[in-house]
């Protein structure tokens, strides 16, 4: 999938990739995504119930070996 910003948050545990998504998400353009690479399997519910709270879209999520990829796109 194509991304136009990329986060690593491998060793980081929940809240901290929510918040280093937020913080990075406000860096980008609506219309962009973000892709997150994360260690922590919490990612994979977090990531969607942030983006429903917070009205950004979830794209997607990709899984390889220990490694999951979301990819979130900046709605506002």
């Amino acid at each position: 999938m194509k991304s136009d910003a990329m986060l690593d948050c491998i060793g980081l545990y929940c809240p901290m990739p929510i918040h280093q998504i937020a913080n990075n998400l406000r860096k980008l353009e609506p219309g962009q995504v973000l892709e997150v690479v994360a260690s922590d399997e919490g990612i994979k519910e977090d990531a969607p119930a942030w983006c429903r709270a917070t009205g950004n879209e979830f794209v997607g999520m990709e899984e390889k070996d220990s490694q999951i990829k979301v990819y979130i796109k900046k709605t506002k």
